[in-house]
């Protein structure tokens, strides 16, 4: 009963401060603020896929009418591909403005296609966005510094500490109620704009609590650690404005010193090549082979599709079947350089997640991407999507170029016992309609891995 009689009268006390009402309709107005613009970038976002694929279905379509070749075809049609943000990255964008989550591929060699940048605004990138999640990953701690920094100080210098310690039946319990009075508001003046914006957006439940039990946890993190640098004999004879500087100190340590000081360590712990490499390996082996004799060509791509060797034979210095072999080749050739960028990838994203456990502000920013499915791991799954998906569109238009449109991907094993002359297979616009969708593809691959 003592403990809840502190927290009214402190609830009481405080409803009445000016400068506590004035910083919690500052919170509350920020919280809005930030909720409003995720909302907002979220729906532009699934607007501008929408509208992309209304208009890629009458590309395709106007594109694909005007072929006389399934080679032409290939070249000619682009094949939209996107990750669609979900119901929770308004509240935390996290790398969705520095990945791309759109391309329009091409049955070209893929590697040049899936680094080209897709950033809307490189400068938006470098800064960072003002959504929840920086609302609550960096400027959270500064309004919990600002409420309770002086909670001892400015009754020192009130002349009422003595007052209040003689009249209190328990120091400490005084003190805490007073923080978690102030606390809680804080709580509340950031999370009711969340919460109104994950039911407007139809988020899932245990997301929703598993950002609230974040943003908690953040909350209870620097209000204990606020009440022990004050409560510390340290503080004693410092004002309120030095207590104050102290802790802004050490937000600055935790917020941008340590993820500087972090990001500079992994870049030096793990070497990686850079998108650049990867694109400028796989174009120079794609101009080469121009140069080269044909069977330059058909080696390394026979090695890896032995199904097709009997279907090797030129009959010009021209054909579709070679042209896209040496862009398989271009791949094929970037391939392990493209596999150490996504290893690297993979290794300083872990590399990070433990030294967020340096900074209490980084963490949270982590958690709150993985939550809203927007941290790296979320683009490296796209980046696969589309890598999966070119795949898919070479398994449909091989059997069409190498002549052999009745034999599939998956014969690779199967004898070959009369030898072809390698003519391509008549043309019948009717088989590109089985040409395979981005989005069906995806939601088939879906549905497998929920049924295993």
């Amino acid at each position: 009963m003592s403990a809840f009689s502190n927290i009214s009268r402190e609830a009481r006390f405080l409803v009445k401060q000016r400068y506590f009402l004035a910083l919690l309709s500052i919170v509350l107005l920020l919280s809005v603020f930030s909720v409003w613009s995720g909302i907002s970038e979220t729906k532009t976002q699934l607007s501008t896929i929408e509208r992309l694929q209304e208009k890629d279905d009458v590309d395709r379509a106007n594109v694909l009418a005007k072929q006389s070749d399934y080679g032409s075809a290939a070249y000619y049609t682009f094949h939209l591909t996107h990750s669609a943000p979900s119901a929770m990255a308004f509240a935390a964008m996290g790398q969705r403005d520095i990945y791309p989550w759109k391309h329009r591929i091409r049955m070209l060699a893929l590697e040049g296609q899936i680094y080209e940048t897709d950033s809307d605004n490189p400068e938006l990138s470098f800064l960072g966005r003002f959504d929840f999640a920086f609302l609550i990953s960096v400027l959270l701690p500064l309004f919990v510094i600002l409420l309770l920094h002086d909670l001892r100080s400015a009754e020192r210098e009130a002349g009422r500490y003595d007052l209040l310690i003689a009249t209190a039946s328990k120091q400490q319990r005084l003190w805490l109620s007073r923080a978690s009075v102030l606390c809680t508001a804080l709580a509340i003046a950031l999370l009711l704009p969340f919460v109104i914006g994950a039911l407007i957006m139809q988020a899932p439940l245990v997301s929703t609590l598993q950002v609230i039990a974040v943003v908690l946890g953040h909350i209870l993190f620097w209000m204990l650690l606020t009440l022990w640098f004050t409560s510390s004999k340290v503080t004693v004879k410092q004002s309120s404005a030095q207590i104050a500087s102290v802790l802004l100190a050490v937000w600055l340590g935790v917020t941008v010193l340590v993820p500087v000081a972090s990001d500079i360590a992994i870049d030096e712990m793990v070497q990686s090549p850079n998108g650049g490499e990867i694109v400028l390996t796989q174009r120079e082996a794609v101009n080469d082979a121009w140069d080269l004799p044909f069977a330059e060509t058909w080696e390394p791509f026979i090695a890896t599709h032995p199904q097709w060797k009997n279907y090797t034979e030129m009959n010009s210095q021209f054909e579709w079947k070679w042209y896209y072999a040496f862009q398989q080749v271009g791949d094929q050739k970037a391939a392990a350089i493209s596999t150490a960028y996504r290893e690297a990838t993979f290794e300083k994203n872990t590399l990070a997640g433990r030294f967020a456990f340096l900074s209490p502000p980084m963490l949270a920013q982590k958690l709150l991407s993985s939550i809203a499915e927007t941290d790296t791991l979320a683009a490296m799954k796209y980046e696969q999507e589309v890598r999966d998906y070119h795949q898919a569109l070479r398994q449909f238009y091989y059997p069409l170029l190498f002549g052999n449109a009745n034999r599939t991907e998956t014969q690779s094993n199967q004898t070959i016992n009369n030898k072809t002359t390698g003519n391509k297979a008549a043309f019948d616009p009717k088989a590109l309609s089985k040409l395979p969708k981005f989005t069906t593809f995806k939601n088939t691959i879906d549905s497998s891995k929920e049924n295993i």
